[in-house]
């Protein structure tokens, strides 16, 4: 059998036990391509390395790739399409860990400011662009489930967003402040409406759903029009998904500063975020200076004889 048909075999499988296998599939098929028109049985292991390494030094990516390869083989073994698998046993230590960027209020509030008044290409006004960061940074949402809303889905009057079947399959109610709640009625009052409680909530001029890579491209101008870039060497520069990490790292600080129960707070936050366990929400959290002063005083009142709280 080939590569390719056995690489269909398995994603038409994980996808009927409803998986969505999105970007495992993409990896998996961007593997078939590299190795081309071979026997399932008879690829390298140089060339499956080869793959995986690319270009560059090793990071994150390269694990993710042997883990969707890995899958793929433990299908092949299990069926006896391959006699062996050509993987490597082990990962490489990826060399420095990703750290997501927490936005400063300051810089939140330049790139706000920065967003061009006729909009930023792709049928993407200055609006839309907006009011889109503001619900990225104030409810916390991913990218994929705010384009995913429908009209029906946002209640400014009762401060509630619906969304639906997002990562994990799972669904939830989002709150939202008084403040947050305007911004999406004065958007939704300012532009010609379709009477359609299934049309997108954010759309582009012409009325046609938002890609996500449109977003994405325009985010990243805007940072550079904005001036807000990492200086920590890191190799990644601000993402629109560090909005997330920036609203959760700032709600705990606040919770420390109003001298909160932090492990209630993280749990109301992992919910809040749509996270399986606390362990996701913690991956969020990144320790800026901020966060580590409010931690230490915390700390310093105990030490003291104080209580935790």
């Amino acid at each position: 059998m080939k590569l390719r048909q056995a690489i269909e075999r398995c994603i038409r499988l994980k996808q009927s036990l409803g998986f969505r296998f999105a970007t495992d599939s993409q990896i998996l098929k961007a593997f078939s391509q590299a190795m081309g028109p071979v026997q399932v049985g008879r690829v390298k292991p140089g060339r499956v390395r080869l793959y995986l390494d690319g270009n560059g030094p090793v990071t994150r990516n390269w694990e993710r790739k042997w883990v969707a390869l890995r899958g793929f083989y433990e299908f092949a073994l299990g069926r006896g399409l391959v006699r062996r698998s050509p993987l490597p046993v082990w990962a490489p230590k990826v060399a420095r860990a990703f750290t997501p960027y927490v936005y400063s209020l300051e810089e939140l509030r330049r790139l706000l400011e920065a967003i061009p008044s006729e909009g930023a290409g792709k049928g993407l006004t200055a609006p839309t662009f907006r009011t889109l960061l503001l619900l990225l940074y104030g409810a916390g949402l991913r990218i994929s489930e705010a384009l995913q809303l429908k009209k029906a889905d946002v209640d400014w009057v009762e401060g509630l967003l619906w969304v639906h079947r997002s990562k994990f399959f799972k669904s939830r109610l989002v709150p939202i402040g008084p403040k947050l709640a305007q911004v999406l009625r004065d958007y939704v009052g300012n532009r010609s409406e379709v009477r359609d409680p299934n049309r997108p909530f954010f759309r582009t001029d012409q009325g046609a759903p938002l890609l996500c890579r449109t977003v994405e491209r325009a985010f990243r101008k805007l940072c550079v029009k904005a001036e807000v870039k990492r200086t920590d060497g890191a190799r990644y520069q601000p993402r629109l998904h560090d909005l997330r990490h920036a609203m959760a790292t700032h709600c705990l600080v606040n919770g420390y500063r109003q001298g909160r129960d932090t492990h209630a707070l993280l749990v109301q936050l992992s919910a809040y975020l749509g996270h399986v366990d606390l362990a996701g929400t913690q991956k969020y959290l990144t320790m800026t200076p901020e966060l580590r002063e409010q931690a230490s005083a915390r700390f310093a009142r105990y030490a003291l004889g104080g209580t935790h709280e």
